[in-house]
């Protein structure tokens, strides 16, 4: 049996993301660390926010002790579906959910963490993932995809506006662990981490298999299939040349016309998405809030 025949298929993946969503928007949004005049909650609600969140997985994966403790403690074979949900439940949480809230969720997550250790075997170096340099590298790589995703593919953030979204999102790293301070808190700051990090980067085995898995998820339906290929080539031209060149891919040729292609189809994934239970309620839930709190 190949190691990819292992992976459970990915059915499910709309339905539970969505239910995931909906049971992490509280009552009354806004009463946590971000709200709605943050860019925070912009870029979140963005329909580029599908391939920001890929895109983010990709370069992740690139650290090779990050991906050892991912590869290695969790159930990803089992339940990817499942994982996806739970990942997606957690960041929703922190940008929505009120601070008690989110700093028990990330309280949970840094539990977790602590018995998340071990050796990757192909570089032969232990790992953490209480790490304070994998937990920066993890969320340098959701805040750079963001502003990159909205770039290509939903409303293009202003560079004072990209430098306040990476500002407003020091505080998702510090309750998750990584000291104050040591978050970039400019889109420059941000280059700068993400540059010094390349020479530690390589797609190692885990890396190449579980993206593999992720680009083309066995088990959609033909409507959802059809849409994430969509969503996975925006995900790959979207990467910068270097990641690309580690992995292997070919980088695909986005004219003007395919990346309208590719936000109709996003829209269409956000209509899917809105109908599944509870979805357009928590989105009201966010509408009212931010009507409440007038004009940024």
């Amino acid at each position: 049996m190949s190691r990819m025949s292992q992976y459970a298929d990915a059915t499910g993946l709309i339905e539970r993301s969505a239910a995931a969503f909906a049971s992490a928007i509280p009552d009354s949004p806004g009463q946590g660390f971000f709200g709605p005049a943050s860019v925070a909650w912009r870029v979140a609600g963005d329909l580029a926010s599908p391939v920001a969140g890929l895109r983010s997985l990709l370069v992740q994966a690139l650290h090779p002790l990050a991906m050892a403790g991912v590869d290695q403690h969790s159930g990803w074979r089992a339940d990817p579906v499942g994982r996806l949900a739970a990942t997606s439940a957690y960041v929703t949480t922190v940008l929505f959910g009120e601070r008690g809230v989110a700093r028990d969720a990330a309280a949970r997550v840094r539990e977790i963490h602590e018995h998340v250790k071990g050796v990757d075997p192909e570089t032969g170096r232990p790992y953490a993932a209480s790490d304070p340099a994998l937990l920066l590298w993890v969320h340098a790589a959701l805040v750079d995809s963001g502003i990159v995703a909205c770039a290509l593919f939903g409303e293009e953030l202003t560079k004072a506006e990209a430098d306040q979204y990476v500002a407003e999102m020091t505080v998702a790293a510090e309750i998750v662990g990584v000291p104050p301070g040591q978050a970039p808190s400019s889109r420059a700051e941000l280059d700068r981490f993400t540059e010094s990090m390349r020479g530690q980067l390589r797609c190692g085995a885990a890396a190449k298999e579980s993206m593999t898995y992720l680009l083309d998820p066995p088990g959609l339906d033909d409507e959802v299939a059809e849409i994430w290929q969509d969503i996975r080539e925006a995900a790959v031209v979207s990467l910068p040349e270097w990641a690309r060149d580690l992995y292997g891919y070919r980088a695909p040729s986005l004219t003007a016309m395919r990346r309208t292609e590719i936000r109709q189809a996003l829209g269409v994934l956000d209509a899917v998405f809105l109908g599944e239970p509870g979805v357009l309620e928590a989105r009201q839930r966010i509408m009212l809030s931010a009507r409440a709190a007038g004009p940024a």
